[in-house]
């Protein structure tokens, strides 16, 4: 779709394609108004016979709908609700199709598709546009991020299990009526434990990480609310707060990038592998800040979650407890044992599963497309509507029970990878999470009981990653 007749007309296609990119993914996964980007789009679009609503005003489209509803995630359960597996609706002047059953996506994923969807969006809202290579050039660099992971979880497995020993003490500490902030607790692990494995030892420094942690903060919670209702390009101090903050990552990634230029560190960190590949400095600032900012929020929510289904359900407790028993015994926690806990993976997969920890992805229809019998035209925005396909009791009976022997079968985990969230489709960041979950809730669970608190309702925030939208606390009680 981008050969044109001339050079000149080729990279005029190539910029207005940026622009678009930008325009939808910003629009699109952070409700942006952001003035003009919804207005770029002045030709109105039929809706090519696809069920759904129309705009409920001509300029915003749906973009009330979905303020009332709560958040995207909510509006597209309704919409699916009412109009079935795929169903249409509009941002500003701009077609969206959303696909919400597995048969449906099914029709439309292409496993081949070298972009993650997460980073994508990501890389928009931070107007971070290096990617636009040939197709073996983003393919290479796609090998490199997901190698970046592996390595660095390799090479840091000690200092994975020192953190969650450290946290272990401080939770042994603690008197056992006492209520842990467990939101606030799983956040600052997992701030330690990205920085350590992303940036290197620099971030063994707690003073590091807290002021990492504040920039980190500042940057992410705009992008989950900021854009809502184009609150943050109306606050000129709110937007210079977020600007700032921002550029206070970059300084700390670009300092940490020509530092580990210079040396040669027996501890390897997953900028090295961005180092090493041949990437150029602009490329790792962009990779290495996308994978801060999603690494941090999805391992500190997966670990979240886990914990608080855990001390909801006794039994599924006690049964990680005696497979983790059953592996390790007595013995050390070593990566290879690691991989024996089959168990633990289920309850992490029912984790993301029951909690909708993504609950949205999406792509650009590269060319006219068709889902059943509908049409989908050309650069139309087509959304996954994860969180409506994981609770879809045709495809997962008892839906919103939390029942890890569901991944049991292997028609389901087939499934799951389907959607990206296990194989070889998993999100790399979901990859990171999964391991650094799994050896915190082995270091805990050898000795400790965790429990819920009486009365307490958790209630969820759906943005990018879904939340608590207040703080979750336990209880703890020792094993020994």
């Amino acid at each position: 779709m981008r050969c044109c007749p001339s050079s000149g007309s080729r990279r005029g296609s190539q910029s207005g394609r940026t622009m678009l990119d930008f325009a939808i993914f910003a629009v699109t996964f952070l409700l942006a108004l952001v003035g003009a980007v919804l207005y770029l789009y002045p030709a109105s679009r039929q809706a090519a016979g696809i069920p759904g609503i129309t705009p409920t005003e001509e300029k915003d489209g749906n973009l009330p709908d979905i303020v009332s509803s709560g958040s995207l995630h909510e509006f597209l359960v309704n919409l699916h609700e009412r109009y079935g597996p795929v169903a249409s609706f509009w941002f500003g002047r701009h077609l969206v199709v959303s696909l919400g059953t597995v048969d449906v996506l099914k029709q439309h994923i292409n496993p081949n598709k070298t972009s993650d969807p997460f980073e994508t969006m990501l890389k928009s809202l931070l107007r971070y546009q290096s990617d636009g290579g040939s197709a073996s050039e983003n393919h290479k660099r796609k090998k490199l991020y997901e190698n970046g992971v592996t390595n660095s979880l390799q090479s840091n497995f000690a200092v994975l299990l020192k953190l969650s020993e450290e946290l272990l003490d401080k939770w042994l500490s603690f008197p056992e009526s006492q209520h842990v902030p467990l939101c606030q607790h799983m956040l600052g692990f997992a701030m330690k434990s990205v920085t350590q494995m992303v940036m290197g030892s620099t971030f063994e420094d707690d003073q590091e990480v807290i002021h990492f942690q504040k920039n980190h903060g500042t940057v992410w919670s705009e992008i989950g609310k900021g854009f809502l209702d184009g609150s943050l390009d109306k606050s000129t101090t709110r937007k210079k707060q977020y600007e700032d903050a921002l550029t206070q990552l970059e300084l700390i990634l670009k300092k940490i990038i020509k530092e580990r230029k210079g040396t040669n560190s027996s501890q390897h960190v997953f900028v090295d592998s961005l180092v090493q590949g041949n990437l150029n400095d602009q490329q790792i600032l962009e990779d290495s800040m996308i994978f801060s900012l999603a690494g941090c929020i999805i391992t500190a929510n997966l670990c979240t979650w886990a914990i608080c289904f855990l001390t909801t359900s006794e039994e599924v407790q006690k049964k990680l407890y005696e497979e983790i028993d059953e592996v390790f015994g007595k013995s050390c926690i070593t990566p290879a044992k690691i991989e024996q806990l089959s168990y633990c993976r289920q309850v992490l997969c029912e984790t993301v599963r029951t909690a909708k920890l993504t609950p949205i992805s999406a792509r650009l229809q590269d060319v006219e497309g068709k889902i059943d019998q509908f049409i989908i035209p050309r650069e139309t925005l087509v959304l996954y509507a994860l969180g409506v396909v994981l609770q879809d009791p045709s495809t997962w009976p008892s839906p919103h029970k939390f029942d890890p022997d569901r991944f049991d079968d292997e028609s389901v985990m087939k499934t799951f990878s389907l959607l990206g969230f296990s194989g070889t489709q998993e999100c790399p960041e979901l990859r990171f999470a999964y391991m650094v979950t799994t050896v915190l809730l082995s270091v805990l669970l050898r000795r400790l009981r965790l429990h819920s608190v009486e009365g307490q309702v958790i209630e969820t925030k759906y943005e990018l990653v879904t939340t608590s939208r207040e703080e979750a606390w336990i209880t703890i009680s020792k094993r020994y």
